[in-house]
């Protein structure tokens, strides 16, 4: 359903067991024993020297001989995963793309070889123990990275007591129940699914679906999410989702996305490597040429250098500029309440030029009431209220529960309520025609009652008109009071130089009022859900990235338009699966804690670009000039890669106002 620009905003999945710097496929814990084996080795053999001769049983054997063994094992012990990932993945991405695919891991594996082939036995060794080294602690900060994020993905899945029909409980997994199931929650216990109270109250910890940690009072006839958890009272509660449509589950298969999805930037360079690999590996033999024939180096020496180059040229450092760093930039906004299905979307946001809104449950709370209820026409007050109750209280509409809160409810009608989506409801009774609807930019009978709508639209209220047999019966006035947090957000937004715009169903007045209140910079009113992405469309093909921001079923078309569609956490299942990102809270400022997020981790891995080939660009160099030696070209090599990983892990950190 994705309807997202190529250039702006290209999902890509790429699994992160084909990174070379993920481990996720390999036995991480013995390649690290085995690590610390050889490390162990080598250290015992620092006692020996090399030259000298020891007596064992008698025998006379000069250590050179009984080291060099030993030297092999040391290789094969701490280097078995750089091993492993380098000719293993080389193979394998080798066969699944019919061309050859060098891992970078080669270029360390070849100036190993080419180390031994020379007699630079121990600096074989230190280059694979370095290089070895480093990897594992790379892994241990890419863990830091994505803390947040495995948190949300491992919450708990809890047993449920569900009540037989004859009355007694049996304990199940909470992910075999079914809609209509009943369950008993006891005190202190996690919710088992999403569902509805129907005996009992409590206060809900909903702290890991929300973020919101002051726990929620809930009573008879409130939703509740599975996960959350029970505070002092005993509820029971019908379940009315299946365990893979929970909004834990959705959450989940938001979050687990992020893994996957990688930004513009981490895919270029994904496509790089190999071939970069294989130009460092073409040209290793003629710099090796060069040296012996332009440099005037003998030929052990244009050999060392050479092995040296393989070093320095390696990407390592390259390659984990933008991961663990994106990776970090989603944790933290996870951590924050703020669900991203992947780093190509975080990409997008530090481009924003425009933010689209919805306003109802956007924008304001979402919860309008009713203010004004104007009668024009002389009637059957009690009848009509009636009528509208029953024709509302068969709408799916926003204003329907606003609407039922406030007229009375009389005797039961069976009426059939047609729903028009954008415009309102109509049934028919006794022969007689009923609409409820938004007044668009039409005339009514009379000027008094434009009059009307006009002064209720002025001071910011929607308007809604009930009418029989197309005469106007009554003017509604609503009002949805706008959330603090918008106002603070938009004012944000307005001072990064960001295009505020807000879409909305609502008639202009309205529109105008509430916009002018939040100083948000353009308003598109009277607008219908198929129009919503119209307007996204058109902001694109200006060529400005755009985000679009809501929290309902008629919002779901434009979300998809747009370069980052954004779903409000208490929005609709459609809205919140065609999102590209969810704020968990309904908080706007949120938004634009996000879009602060996105512009450092741009900075960051364009900084990490920069450091990373000017180390290369460094050790190319000292290596021609005959100043650099191995040991000192990994310590440098490997250092530079943890450098880039531990600046992308300051993105961990919560960005302060």
């Amino acid at each position: 359903m994705k309807l997202k620009n190529e250039e702006t905003s290209k999902k890509v999945i790429i699994p992160l067991k084909e990174h070379e710097h993920e481990h996720e496929h390999h036995n991480v814990k013995l390649f690290f024993i085995l690590y610390l084996v050889g490390l162990v080795i080598f250290i015992v053999t620092l006692f020996f020297k090399m030259g000298n001769n020891v007596t064992i049983f008698g025998n006379t054997f000069n250590n050179k001989y009984i080291l060099i063994p030993v030297y092999y094992l040391i290789l094969f012990l701490s280097g078995f995963h750089v091993i492993e990932e380098g000719i293993e993945d080389t193979i394998k991405s080798t066969k699944k793309k019919k061309k050859f695919t060098p891992n970078v891991h080669i270029l360390m594996l070849l100036a190993a070889i080419g180390a031994l082939i020379i007699g630079e036995y121990i600096e074989a060794v230190l280059l694979i123990l370095i290089f070895a080294g480093a990897h594992f602690l790379e892994d241990f900060a890419s863990e830091k990275s994505t803390k947040e994020i495995k948190k949300l993905l491992n919450l708990n899945k809890s047993k449920a007591l569900l009540i037989n029909e004859d009355g007694s409980f049996s304990e199940v997994a909470s992910d075999t129940l079914k809609i209509g199931d009943k369950v008993r929650v006891l005190n202190g216990s996690s919710i088992p699914s999403d569902g509805i109270i129907i005996e009992g109250h409590s206060e809900i910890n909903e702290a890991n679906i929300t973020g919101e940690s002051i726990p929620t009072y809930k009573k008879v006839g409130d939703q509740v999410f599975g996960s959350t958890i029970n505070g002092e009272g005993l509820l029971i509660v019908e379940i009315n989702k299946n365990s893979d449509e929970t909004v834990l589950a959705k959450i989940i298969e938001l979050v687990s996305q992020t893994q996957n999805d990688l930004s513009k930037t981490a895919v270029l360079i994904k496509k790089i490597e190999p071939i970069y690999v294989n130009i460092v590996l073409i040209f290793a033999p003629i710099f090796f040429l060069l040296g012996m024939y332009l440099f005037k180096w003998d030929r052990d020496i244009a050999f060392y250098r050479t092995m040296v180059l393989l070093i320095g040229a390696s990407p390592c450092a390259l390659a984990v500029t933008d991961i663990p760093a994106t990776l970090s930039a989603i944790s933290n906004l996870a951590k924050n309440g703020i669900l991203f299905k992947g780093g190509s979307y975080l990409e997008n946001m530090a481009d924003l030029d425009v933010v689209a809104f919805d306003k109802t449950g956007t924008l304001t709370t979402g919860y309008p009431i009713v203010t004004d209820v104007i009668r024009v026409k002389d009637s059957n007050v009690s009848f009509h209220d009636n009528i509208i109750y029953h024709m509302e209280s068969n709408s799916n509409h926003p204003l329907a529960k606003a609407l039922t809160s406030h007229f009375n409810k009389g005797e039961n009608l069976n009426l059939e309520v047609v729903n028009m989506i954008g415009l309102g409801v109509h049934t028919t009774y006794n022969n007689n025609d009923y609409q409820i609807f938004k007044p668009l930019d039409e005339d009514f009978e009379n000027e008094n009652i434009n009059s009307i709508i006009s002064t209720l639209q002025n001071d910011g209220k929607t308007v809604v008109i009930f009418k029989e047999n197309n005469i106007t019966i009554s003017i509604i006035g609503l009002i949805d009071n706008i959330k603090e947090s918008s106002i603070d957000a938009i004012k944000e937004l307005n001072n990064l130089n960001i295009e505020t715009v807000m879409i909305t169903g609502d008639a202009k007045n309205t529109a105008k009022t509430i916009a002018n209140k939040l100083n948000i910079t353009t308003v598109h009113a009277n607008v219908l859900p198929t129009e919503k992405a119209s307007i996204i469309k058109s902001y694109r093909d200006n060529n400005k990235v755009i985000s679009m921001v809501g929290d309902g079923i008629n919002d779901a078309p434009a979300l998809a338009t747009s370069n980052i569609g954004v779903a409000m956490g208490s929005g609709t299942d459609i809205a919140i699966d065609v999102a590209d990102a969810v704020l968990m809270k309904n908080d706007l400022n949120k938004f634009v804690y996000t879009y602060k997020v996105a512009k450092k981790l741009k900075r960051v891995v364009i900084q990490n670009i920069i450091f990373a080939m000017t180390v290369v660009l460094f050790l190319l160099v000292t290596n021609i000039l005959g100043i650099m030696e191995m040991p000192l070209a990994v310590v440098i090599h490997e250092g530079s890669t943890l450098v880039v990983i531990l600046s992308g892990l300051r993105l961990l950190k919560t960005i302060k106002k």
